[in-house]
């Protein structure tokens, strides 16, 4: 950490050997996994505008690299057009947006509901702040802040390379989000290029800076020996006041509106809990490789061991349990172990598959149903038995909750009979009438005594208890919380009928529609696959359907076709915005775009409903369950495009266009002068890039009109 003296802070010399005892030699940032933290930081106040937010984004990229101090490359990637890869994948870019919109909505609704209940009581509540607030969902390809964040990320990293003694031989490549691709996608692809060259160094130490859990796989499938992930500690459940009074200990919908009661001497600190600055862990996957051998190893097997084939044949399986592009199978639950059973089925059948399940992205689809099927076998005894064990957890807590309210103290007195914490210095505030404060210890004592003999038993005004009107036990007192409705029940017998007539309107007996599903499923596992060590199959593909085929329908799959569309491109970046973004945010669109999301007249308009359902699937949190909304039909919307896209202004039509990578060095750089002189040449054509100038790496070069040359 940098050291403060008088105020300042001096700066960190990152050109010194790594204090954390390991050199890396290239790092790499999914940006936008550093971009969202920085819209609600756990350590400082949330930006409140654009420069706030770019200050807080420059300061987590100097934390990250004084970390990891790179010596050969630092690779910055945000995610591109179409918002984070293809149609997949823009899809839950649309539910999020459209969930966070109506879920925002809502709770401001609620918040001032509840506002008005209290204060209508004579409850006590600070005045209402407007607060200015960055709105999150600019954080798309195509927006104007995503456009400002690429001209301030160049002029950084030019400050970096002029100052900064680490970044002093560094090369530096900026994917902005022109560059179409999901950010750790457009890491994944230079990765994989990279490998394929003669003079690749394969001791390179990688060190992957992100947030999401498929770095992990994506970093696994590399088969780099030397990968690390440098990610935020997790600290779950930080207590967060209220946002009604501000006070600690309960949520908005608990709010009574109290007065703050002074808690001691230095009261104006009562509520504020110190903060700790953001920690972060290394995800060491040499390690993690290493487990995987010992798990993985089989003995006589019918073919050769291949350890490296095995971890793919692991990360493709892990596909099943839930990825970004399908939903997961509905017997496949992570937190159930449901890995560990694929593992497990894997090497059971892995003497009749006679092979892998996986070659170079490439699937083989009748091993892969040897496993589906064993699956499918014992998926009834599966769902009996998630309802057992959920069933045993609300029963623990039912006892739990009956436990504690048991042992907890029915009156607590006040003044000096209160209890005084263990050193506690400060005297308790003397009784001014102890005979009363005695008399109604005694009474509330003997209240206390008499209700919880019998529950329905009121008392009469001279404390006798009262056989005439019972009490009502108020719904929150209840042990019971209000379960959502499952008309699957998956436990009882005839639930795939049930699953397939709730969730796809059909009957489970229509063969036709099933394999529609499951082909559609197959499909997209081929297309992940690919996607992980290929890169992007089709830019059009999406699983059509909200909801997964059982593993025991995955009968026959060996002959169906796994081909994609070839020639298919991206969307360009404001038409991913009409794709993704509810009406709601229609602010970040030209004002003829706009009004296609809210004209009732607009040929469009079904694509943006204010209202939708959200489907729980036998979850219990709405962001758990499945937002129905409509799928964007890719003709309807760029046929309605057509219409305004004359209305561009050359600003807007500059920021609608696909942009690549762009390669920054100093001047003290050995590949500085190679590159000054193409531009003194002016030469228009690609040229290869020297390796020996640039620790080996490869690749084409072409002038960018946007280039800063030494001394300008």
């Amino acid at each position: 950490q940098a050291k403060e003296c008088n105020g300042i802070k001096a700066p960190i010399d990152t050109s010194k050997p790594n204090p954390n005892e390991v050199e890396f030699d290239n790092l790499y940032l999914d940006m936008n996994g550093i971009i969202h933290p920085c819209t609600h930081p756990e350590d400082k106040p949330a930006p409140k505008n654009e420069d706030e937010m770019m200050v807080a984004i420059f300061e987590y990229i100097d934390r990250i690299f004084n970390i990891v101090r790179p010596r050969r490359l630092l690779y910055m990637a945000i995610d591109g057009v179409v918002s984070i890869a293809p149609r997949a994948k823009m899809n839950q870019q649309r539910s999020r947006r459209f969930r966070a919109s109506k879920e925002g909505m809502e709770a401001a609704e609620e918040k001032q509901k509840i506002r008005q209940e209290i204060l209508a009581k004579g409850g006590i509540l600070p005045p209402e702040e407007v607060k200015e607030r960055f709105d999150s969902n600019c954080i798309t390809p195509g927006t104007e802040f995503m456009d400002n964040l690429a001209k301030c990320l160049r002029y950084y990293i030019a400050d970096r390379l002029n100052s900064d003694p680490g970044w002093k031989n560094l090369t530096v490549i900026l994917s902005d989000a022109s560059a179409p691709g999901e950010g750790e996608h457009k890491i994944m692809d230079y990765i994989r290029r990279q490998r394929a060259q003669p003079n690749h160094d394969p001791n390179t130490h990688h060190c992957l800076c992100g947030a999401d859990a498929d770095l992990i796989m994506l970093g696994l499938a590399t088969h780099e020996p030397n990968f690390t992930i440098i990610r935020e500690e997790f600290k779950p459940n930080k207590p967060k006041p209220c946002a009604l009074c501000n006070q600690m200990g309960h949520e908005v919908k608990d709010c009574q509106g109290l007065p703050r009661e002074k808690q001691g001497k230095h009261d104006q600190f009562a509520d504020s809990l110190p903060i700790a600055e953001q920690e972060f862990i290394f995800i060491r996957l040499c390690v993690l490789r290493e487990y995987l051998e010992r798990e993985l190893t089989m003995a006589s097997l019918p073919f050769t061991f291949d350890f490296e084939r095995s971890v793919d044949d692991w990360v493709f399986m892990c596909f099943f349990v839930g990825n970004d592009f399908l939903p997961h199978l509905p017997s496949l639950e992570i937190r159930e172990g449901a890995i560990d059973r694929l593992v497990n089925i894997y090497k059971n059948v892995v003497h009749k598959t006679g092979g892998y399940l996986t070659e170079s992205g490439f699937v083989n689809l009748q091993r892969v149903q040897m496993i589906m099927l064993a699956v499918g076998e014992v998926e009834d005894s599966i769902f009996k038995k998630r309802k057992d064990d959920d069933d045993n957890f609300k029963r623990r807590q039912k006892e739990k909750r009956k436990r504690m309210k048991r042992d907890h103290p029915s009156f607590i007195p006040g003044g000096q009979f209160s209890p005084q914490a263990l050193g506690n210095r400060s005297s308790p505030q003397a009784i001014s009438n102890p005979r009363q404060a005695a008399f109604e210890m005694r009474m509330h004592d003997r209240q206390n005594s008499t209700t919880s003999s019998s529950p329905n038993t009121s008392l009469t005004p001279d404390g006798s208890p009262s056989l005439a009107g019972g009490i009502k036990r108020k719904m929150e007192d209840s042990d019971s919380e209000p379960e959502p409705e499952d008309n699957i029940r998956l436990w009882e017998s005839g639930w795939k009928q049930r699953y397939y007539k709730n969730k796809f309107d059909v009957d489970a007996s229509d063969e036709k529609f099933r394999r529609k599903v499951v082909q559609s499923y197959v499909e997209g596992l081929c297309w992940v696959l690919r996607y992980y060590y290929q890169g992007c199959a089709s830019w059009n593909w999406y699983y059509p359907f909200h909801y997964a085929p059982f593993a025991s329908d995955f009968e026959g799959i060996a002959d169906m076709p796994s081909d994609f569309e070839k020639g298919s491109k991206p969307f360009k970046p404001l038409e991913q915005l009409m794709g993704v973004f509810p009406a709601a945010s229609g602010n970040f669109l030209p004002p003829t775009w706009r009004k296609l999301m809210t004209d009732p007249e607009s040929s469009i308009i079904d694509f943006y409903p204010e209202d939708f359902a959200i489907d729980l699937n036998g979850k219990k949190y709405a962001w758990q369950g499945v937002a129905l909304l409509p799928f964007v039909d890719e003709r309807r919307l760029r046929a309605a495009l057509e219409e305004v896209y004359p209305d561009l202004t050359p600003e807007e039509s500059r920021r609608n266009s696909l942009g690549g990578d762009v390669l920054f060095v100093g001047k003290h750089h050995p590949l500085c002068d190679f590159i000054v002189e193409q531009y003194k040449t002016k030469n228009a054509e690609p040229v290869d890039m020297p390796p020996e100038l640039c620790h080996g790496i490869q690749g084409k070069l072409t002038l960018n009109e946007n280039a800063v040359l030494p001394d300008e």
